[in-house]
Formats: C-alpha cells, sequence, structure tokens
C-alpha cells in the first residue's frame, strides 16, 4: 500500500535526521534521553532504526525536544 510506504518512509528519514543530531551533540544516549523526555532504550531503538516503534507523531516530538522544527513537503507522486 503507497500510504504505508509513505508513512515508513518519512519516519526513516526522520528518525535518520534526529540520530545525525544526536550523535553530534556528543552521542550520549542518556543525556540524549533526558532532554527528550523518553527512556535510554527508547534513543537506543531510535538510533539503531527500529523505525517500526516509532510513530511520526512520537518522532516530531523528539526532533521540537531537540530544538528542530519539521517541515513537511508534499510530492506530486
Amino acid at each position: 500500500m503507497p500510504e504505508q510506504a509513505a508513512n515508513l518512509q518519512a519516519r526513516a528519514e526522520l528518525m535518520q535526521q534526529i540520530a545525525v543530531i544526536i550523535k553530534a551533540n556528543d552521542g550520549k544516549q542518556a543525556d540524549a534521553a533526558t532532554h527528550c523526555g523518553v527512556t535510554p532504550p527508547r534513543i537506543n531503538d531510535l538510533l539503531r532504526g527500529r523505525v517500526s516503534r516509532f510513530s511520526l507523531d512520537a518522532l516530531v516530538n523528539i526532533a521540537t525536544a531537540l530544538g528542530r522544527r519539521v517541515h513537511v513537503t508534499l510530492d506530486a507522486a
């Protein structure tokens, strides 16, 4: 289904960008977790690319906690 594929791709891309931010900020999972209001195992899941464990909403919240704004662009299919 194209809708599920699009959602999966959006989550994967957002996760990759969040992982880059966390690694650039010192890479300490415990510090990132505290800053984002989640548990260290949750950050570990994110850094390991476990896309199925995150909703788009949760990823937007984590990105926002890291001081980023998420922009969505719609392209013609």
